[in-house]
């Protein structure tokens, strides 16, 4: 099972795409490996310096409909390439959010409310979560800050986070 707990990076934006996440130029990449200089490399934010932040980064945190647009595998590999094993935000497209938890990744949503508190708490400060996965809570720390928000994710997706990711999985059932 890949970890969940780590450094957080905010990306204050709706609407992110696949082609935002890993521009489709690199499609024809035949490793993750190769994906992963290029990580958000189109991402165009005020406040993003793409090789400065995504550096030591775990988690994402965002705003809603993460990973719109083409449905490929591509985007959770950039990420988990990275170290970047969960995304937390709104909404995720809903092809987007499968291929995270068939990649034994975490994409979990939250309400708008509890998205925007976190931004108003942690948004640049350097800002720690710790998740736990039984308990389905996630702890985030920064600057003597300190916030507990639960999460829930179907038992079918447990299923698949615990053994790391589809492939896994069919293999330990089938």
């Amino acid at each position: 099972m890949k970890g969940f707990s780590g450094k957080v990076l905010f990306l204050d934006r709706s609407d992110i795409n696949t082609d935002e996440i890993i521009p489709a130029k690199y499609l024809t990449e035949i490793s993750k490996e190769a994906l992963k200089p290029h990580l958000l490399e189109d991402l165009q934010l005020d406040v993003f310096t793409r090789k400065k932040d995504i550096k030591g980064k775990s988690v994402i945190i965002t705003r809603a409909n993460f990973g719109c647009g083409s449905s490929r595998e591509h985007a959770p590999w950039a990420l988990e390439v990275n170290n970047i094993n969960m995304v937390i935000a709104v909404s995720f497209a809903r092809i987007f959010r499968q291929n995270m938890f068939n990649c034994g990744m975490m994409a979990v949503e939250l309400p708008g409310q509890t998205i925007d508190h976190l931004f108003q708490l942690f948004s640049g400060k350097e800002t720690l979560i710790e998740t736990d996965l039984e308990k389905n809570v996630f702890i985030l720390k920064a600057d003597g800050l300190e916030e507990e928000v639960g999460f829930s994710i179907s038992d079918f997706d447990r299923a698949l986070v615990a053994a790391g990711g589809w492939v896994e999985y069919a293999d330990a059932k089938y």
